[in-house]
């Protein structure tokens, strides 16, 4: 047998094996995968979902508006003394502390193996994937900017230490997904400094802000990046099937990471996250601004404000772990600061929902203001920290650069994603229709009151 045919019989054996070894390997995945879906589904359906428990959870997938809701809603709903001691990564949330009634986190759907389950409401916003694929890229680029007013800051554990004395609370190094996006964006941004000042060129100009690679880690670049692989593409899915890196069960880095190997397996995480959001009390939508917070305020809102009420809720008394005010000193921000109760419960403050009997509408007046204020701090943060990396000009308008070829590999990585969003729009229609049905019912009703009044004969 000559050389090469001995070399060809070679490569096949290796191919055989190869081929044996991938088999062997996808049908261990799909075992792993399918036994996790069908544990996960084998739970009973509640038939009264859609009232509210005594527990409610918020689960916060990152970019979606979320903060908006806590701040805007659900403090105004809720006073500090019903909160739940937060849990955003490493301040994981302890199920002994008594009393709470509401927990707003970025933790996956899995913290609620923590929860009581038949308490238990969960609701969550969602966004076009692409959209917060784009706002991720942006937040991490930007707050890692800030840190560039401190050129001797390399070390990721002196930058930390200088954000928690300055913030006296949590800082963003300290929350899921920002403690892993940050520091790598972070440390990419002072490369790229550096590597501009020992050079001393001139710089390349581009009227796309997503590919300055003098400045920062342009967005084809990240997308295609492993940590973004394993945390941000089809986030939203894995955040609500209770997938993420951040998880409270043990299969949770073999499931996820045997379906981003094998993409025909994702079905069966769809099939979990399709079956989560069916059971959540309320599911919104980003791009429907209005819309979702009217929902809101009607179905979440008209329900806790009517729990709270009740004269045999309690709302002191509850033993906290701590308390930070909101800072925007430093180049940390207050988007994720820890706000829970102060342990000088003498200080907790009250809710306006049971000191100042609030209406739905009041609620709805109120979160406008709260909006707009929230907005325009945020437009303020981005503006002063991409003044570090200017030209950089991050906007919906300049978005509209990307070339199509980035956004079909954005959408080719977040397939998953892309259809749980479509299903989110669906559960969001019949939303929106209940809440409309039931504001004219009840307007029918009040009506019909009013015309039997005049029709009642004088005594």
């Amino acid at each position: 047998m000559d050389r090469t045919l001995k070399f060809c019989v070679l490569l096949m054996l290796v191919a055989l094996v190869n081929a044996s070894f991938t088999k062997h390997d996808f049908g261990r995945c799909e075992r792993a995968v399918r036994n996790w879906a069908y544990s996960s589904l084998d739970k009973e359906t509640r038939e009264d979902k859609h009232t509210l428990r005594d527990l409610l959870f918020f689960l916060h997938v990152p970019r979606t508006g979320g903060r908006t809701y806590f701040h805007c809603f659900l403090k105004k709903l809720y006073p500090g003394s019903l909160e739940c001691p937060r849990s955003y990564d490493k301040l994981r949330f302890d199920p002994s502390k008594p009393n709470c009634r509401l927990l707003v986190t970025h933790d996956d759907f899995s913290i609620t193996s923590k929860l009581p389950r038949e308490r238990t409401s969960v609701v969550t916003v969602l966004r076009d994937p692409i959209s917060r694929v784009f706002s991720t890229y942006e937040f991490a680029v930007e707050v890692a900017a800030r840190f560039l007013v401190h050129p001797n800051l390399t070390s990721a554990t002196r930058i930390a230490g200088l954000m928690r004395s300055r913030t006296k609370g949590v800082s963003t190094l300290d929350i899921w997904p920002w403690k892993y996006l940050v520091p790598w964006m972070r440390k990419d941004l002072f490369d790229r400094r550096g590597l501009r000042q020992s050079r001393g060129l001139p710089i390349t100009k581009s009227n796309d802000s997503y590919d300055m690679e003098e400045f920062a880690m342009p967005l084809h670049e990240f997308i295609n990046h492993p940590v973004a692989e394993d945390i941000v593409h089809n986030g939203a899915t894995f955040q609500v099937a209770g997938l993420t890196n951040n998880s409270y069960i043990a299969e949770s880095h073999e499931v996820r990471h045997c379906v981003q190997k094998y993409k025909i397996l994702g079905k069966y995480v769809l099939q979990v996250a399709k079956k989560r959001l069916d059971d959540m009390l309320y599911v919104g939508l980003t791009e429907e601004h209005k819309e979702s917070a009217t929902i809101f305020a009607n179905v979440v809102g008209a329900q806790v404000i009517s729990q709270l009420r009740e004269p045999n809720t309690s709302v002191t008394g509850v033993d906290n772990t701590g308390h930070s005010s909101l800072s925007n000193s430093g180049p940390d921000n207050y988007e994720h600061q820890n706000h829970t109760l102060d342990s000088r419960a003498s200080e907790t403050p009250s809710n306006e929902a049971t000191e100042s009997k609030m209406t739905v509408g009041d609620l709805m007046e109120a979160y406008e203001d709260c909006v707009s204020s929230l907005r325009k701090a945020q437009s303020q943060r981005r503006t002063f920290s991409l003044k570090r990396i200017s030209p950089v000009k991050f906007s919906t308008k300049a978005r509209l650069q990307v070339s199509d070829e980035v956004l079909q590999q954005i959408r080719f990585l977040n397939d998953l994603d892309l259809e749980l969003y479509e299903y989110a729009r669906e559960l969001f229609s019949n939303q929106h229709k209940n809440v409309l049905q039931k504001f004219t019912e009840e307007r029918w009703e009040s009506m019909s009151s009013l015309v039997n009044w005049k029709l009642l004969p004088s005594v």
